[in-house]
């Protein structure tokens, strides 16, 4: 079982993560993208869906023309986790 980060914990790692900010409503980091068009939006949601495969953590996601809105959260550990983390760290290195 993965195990939920403290609060401390996503605080600092949010830091790092230049757009990235807790969800509203629950345990979850979100960050909305906008690309030129919806072939690089689409682009970029097909190297996080590979990404997604090879780490067996999924985001939470929606694309409309040229935005791909996502949000990380781990169910398992009820809130966010280090794979959280280390998915949105990866997810920016594609930018």
């Amino acid at each position: 079982m993965v195990d939920k980060l403290a609060d401390e914990a996503v605080d600092k790692a949010l830091q790092g993560l230049e757009g990235w900010r807790r969800a509203v409503e629950r345990s979850a980091i979100e960050k909305s993208f906008k690309f030129k068009d919806f072939g690089q939006a689409w682009s970029f949601m097909s190297r996080i869906a590979l990404l997604a495969e090879r780490m067996d953590h999924h985001p939470e996601w929606s694309n409309v023309y040229n935005r791909v809105d996502i949000t990380l959260t781990t169910n398992d550990a009820g809130g966010i986790s280090a794979q959280d983390i280390e998915m949105a760290e990866k997810i920016e290195s594609f930018l």
